[in-house]
């Protein structure tokens, strides 16, 4: 029998048992691709079921989704979810203000971080030392858990930054292509008046004798979180003349009458390409005109140059809407690449109560950043 005969033949052979099973395995394919779209997306409606404060949203290893916030007099709790809109309380993660630890109270704005199998958790306190007997004394510590739901102890027996003056609102970015890490607070308002125009305009008008201001610096963080390496840099803070145009929306709290003082506070520090973008809330967290913006710089420490489009997040009452009091914020990058601003913010129904909203957040390819919300219509959030 001819060689070319039994190739034809062997070829048939093959093509009549191979073709069906690899139509076989594409379908099963398809399919599965399908029903993986389809578990892996969720509706969800602001704001979900959470009333926290300063919200932090960890996606873990695990694959699950982890909140932890502002909420308790004596630590934190956390919760979590697989969709985004039902969660499940994991209890009090972290107890504070026992005589034997560094911290009393005003425990606030916790930040999760997974590294190398452990869970970091950043957030602010009260020292129990203060011998001057000051009105705020925070301090910035660091706990340690094996699991996102705890339980997180202490990493050190005291603060990890101690500067002499209350600092809260710890965020931390992690620069793994240099091998090093950096930390972002808040210096607060109190006892930090500072003068300006728009305190002038206030003193002259009779609303305020003063205005208290508070800073967002940043500084190195030791690879170990045990201290600072250098000394803060001033990274951001309230403009110090009428005719700059942030000036109006960063001071509503003051100009409105609510308070005395002018806020930059709730940072939060990511990078974009070769550009790192630098959110932060301005005016009084409890009243209606808390409200978010973001800077830019082609460095971690700066300088930052503010957006010529802030506010990106604020109340939509004055528009018809239903919240308000909107801030401090973070972002979240989904599996899929699209960017999330989660943030608390206030119902015009309940406004004493703090809830968490997330929404769309898109950089254009001119590198400007936009938030699509406050919404409180169903969106699909593919996770």
């Amino acid at each position: 029998m001819p060689q070319g005969y039994i190739n034809l033949k062997l070829s048939d052979t093959l093509m009549k048992h191979l073709f069906p099973m690899a139509l076989m395995c594409l379908c099963l394919f398809a399919c599965n691709c399908g029903k993986e779209a389809e578990t892996n997306t969720s509706t969800v409606t602001n704001p979900i079921p959470l009333k926290l404060g300063d919200p932090f949203l960890l996606h873990a290893a695990d694959g699950r989704y982890y909140m932890y916030g502002t909420s308790l007099a004596d630590g934190f709790e956390a919760f979590v979810s697989d969709d985004l809109q039902t969660w499940d309380s994991c209890g009090q993660v972290y107890r504070g203000g026992d005589t034997a630890q560094w911290n009393v109270d005003c425990f606030w704005a916790p930040e999760v971080y997974e590294r190398d199998g452990k869970f970091y958790l950043f957030y602010s306190a009260n020292y129990r030392e203060n011998p001057t007997d000051e009105g705020e004394n925070f301090k910035i510590g660091v706990a340690v858990s094996d699991s996102p739901a705890g339980s997180f102890t202490d990493l050190y027996d005291r603060p990890i930054f101690n500067p002499p003056y209350p600092v809260i609102d710890a965020n931390v970015y992690f620069d793994d292509e240099q091998g090093k890490c950096y930390l972002y607070f808040s210096r607060c308002c109190y006892k930090h008046a500072v003068e300006s125009e728009i305190a002038d305009s206030l003193r002259q008008a009779g609303s305020f004798r003063e205005i208290e201001e508070s800073w967002v610096y940043g500084v190195e963080l030791k690879p170990d979180f045990s201290g600072i390496v250098g000394e803060p840099v001033l990274l951001l803070c309230p403009p110090t003349e009428l005719a700059d145009r942030q000036s109006e929306w960063e001071s509503r709290s003051a100009t409105h009458g609510e308070v005395n003082r002018r806020w930059t506070e709730g940072s939060f520090l990511f990078r974009q390409s070769d550009t790192y973008y630098i959110m932060y809330s301005a005016n009084h967290y409890g009243g209606q005109y808390y409200a978010v913006g973001y800077a830019t710089s082609n460095s971690p420490l700066g300088p930052f140059t503010k957006a010529e489009n802030n506010p990106v997040l604020q109340e939509n009452v004055s528009r018809g809407g239903q919240v308000m009091g909107t801030g401090h914020n973070m972002v979240l990058t989904m599996p899929d690449g699209q960017l999330y601003c989660v943030y608390h913010g206030r119902m015009k129904d309940n406004p004493g109560e703090r809830v968490v909203l997330i929404d769309k957040l898109n950089i254009d390819e001119d590198g400007v950043l936009t938030v699509d919300g406050p919404t409180t219509d169903a969106q699909e959030i593919v996770r």
